[in-house]
């Protein structure tokens, strides 16, 4: 079979290659995409196909996903513009005679208020229009989105947040990858949607505790009001965007947008997910 990999420059679509390659896949039955050659230079010596790909520039998308049995679209980093720029690859998907396309959304990205879902539901309606056959991986949050949060309190002995005693669901990039590879090379889950999330949803508190047994000091975690936050943030140097950004999310988090466990992750992968203070020092 031929798989073509996205984003396989970024941490996600690399990881979902490694695992491709870990589980048995022949290096010229996969494509790893991505913006940067260069990146990707290593991947080629170990016999993986590669291609410069650019989600704003139509003409690169087509002759990459030409051949793919099935293609991995990790959805692009630039909130505002993916809208666009996942019309153009799954257009391309289209003309190439892709066999199916995977997406990685957002929890519930057809029917929850969470901040970055919009960019996925219209992505999702997008993808069923185009007559494909799919397979929606929406993704939780990563454990690694807290790496520099818990860096950070090693070195000021606090976690500063917003999100009161919201609770999160988090799973490893490389839990994720894992989920991925899973559904790309194997049959039966055309058609489905998994809402993919880690096996226990930790608090703030349990944040703060991992940070502490991973620096060996004392963490606490210091709740603030959202207007505390905000404040905060903009006296630390954000700007005003990046900071209501950031407070929106804790409000979602707060609101418990991520704190569903639905158990569809660990049973893709065949093991738990990774906890949370294994997670972090892996990624620290």
């Amino acid at each position: 079979m031929s798989v073509v990999v996205t984003g396989a420059t970024g941490h996600l679509g690399r990881l979902v290659v490694q695992s491709l390659l870990a589980g048995g896949l022949a290096p010229r039955e996969i494509v790893a995409a991505g913006r940067s050659g260069e990146k990707l230079a290593d991947l080629a010596d170990r016999g993986v196909r590669v291609a410069a790909i650019d989600y704003s520039q139509p003409s690169t998308l087509t002759p990459a996903f030409t051949g793919a049995d099935v293609l991995l679209l990790v959805s692009g980093s630039e909130v505002g513009q993916r809208v666009q720029q996942h019309a153009n690859a799954i257009e391309a998907a289209v003309a190439a005679g892709v066999g199916r396309i995977v997406y990685t959304s957002a929890p519930h990205a057809d029917t929850t208020t969470l901040v970055l879902a919009p960019e996925h539901k219209a992505t999702e309606e997008l993808i069923r229009a185009s007559g494909l056959p799919f397979t929606i991986l929406r993704n939780g949050w990563y454990t690694e989105n807290y790496v520099t949060t818990v860096r950070q309190a090693g070195e000021t002995g606090e976690i500063v947040a917003s999100v009161g005693e919201g609770r999160v669901a988090s799973a490893t990039r490389a839990d994720f990858a894992a989920a991925a590879a899973v559904v790309l090379t194997n049959a039966g889950h055309e058609g489905r949607t998994y809402e993919l999330t880690g096996d226990v949803a930790w608090g703030f508190d349990d944040l703060a505790t991992a940070a502490a047994e991973i620096f060996g000091r004392t963490v606490i975690y210091r709740s603030v009001t959202p207007e505390e936050h905000l404040a905060t943030l903009r006296a630390a140097g954000l700007d005003e965007a990046t900071a209501g950004f950031v407070v929106a999310l804790d409000a979602d988090l707060r609101d418990g947008l991520l704190a569903e466990t639905t158990g569809e992750l660990s049973k893709l992968i065949g093991r738990p997910t990774t906890p949370l203070v294994e997670g972090l020092r892996t990624a620290l």
